[in-house]
């Protein structure tokens, strides 16, 4: 397990947790907007026809071959702030996402959103 270079390169693979316990499978990633760095990554659970997307920090994940592992549980990680497949992360839903894995949140100093995707 190491370090991505490239986070991008894992996105289509499954994520695990820290016990290898499937928790879906990276569809996107999202920027910390201050430093351009990979912040959260946006996860597909649920069954076909009622997917959403979950969201996860990917601060301390490791990849594999053929998986990427987080350093959250499952159980936290599926009861975290969802949007719909199709649907774009609210700027509001923000802080409610960093409180939910006890992270600190602060927007930009003229109130930017903190996260970004590309």
């Amino acid at each position: 397990m190491f370090e991505a270079a490239n986070i991008r390169d894992w996105i289509g693979l499954p994520v695990v947790d820290e016990s290898d316990d499937k928790i879906g499978n990276l569809e996107s990633i999202y920027y910390d907007t201050a430093s351009s760095e990979p912040a959260f990554g946006a996860v597909t659970t649920g069954l076909v026809g009622f997917q959403k997307l979950v969201f996860v920090p990917l601060l301390g994940a490791l990849v594999a071959p053929k998986h990427l592992r987080v350093a959250y549980p499952k159980k936290l990680v599926k009861d975290a702030p969802t949007i719909a497949t199709d649907g774009e992360l609210d700027a509001a839903l923000e802080p409610e996402l960093y409180q939910h894995y006890g992270l600190p949140y602060q927007t930009g100093s003229g109130g930017e959103r903190r996260l970004g995707r590309r």
